[in-house]
């Protein structure tokens, strides 16, 4: 059983892009951070690399798969050549 500093809403939290990490800041001066994958798998716990401290991420798992699904084939559109 983990021992959480808080809870944070996902949508709290920074995305970034290129890493398909999710962070939100730690009172230590450094961030906690989940990926997108690990969200994925059902895991709700962002660490802090700089300490101890952990938070757990309150999102609906079902939401975050169906608005990922979205995304994805959102950029897929946009990235489609079209043949006239």
């Amino acid at each position: 059983m983990s021992i959480y500093h808080d809870e944070v809403e996902i949508e709290d939290m920074e995305y970034d892009e290129e890493t398909e990490t999710y962070f939100y800041p730690c009172p230590c001066g450094d961030r906690f951070q989940i990926s997108k994958e690990d969200l994925e798998n059902g895991e709700e716990t962002a660490t802090c690399p700089s300490c101890s401290l952990l938070v757990k991420v309150i999102y609906d798992k079902e939401n975050f798969m169906k608005n990922e699904k979205k995304s994805l084939n959102c950029s897929k559109s946009e990235n489609s050549v079209k043949v006239p």
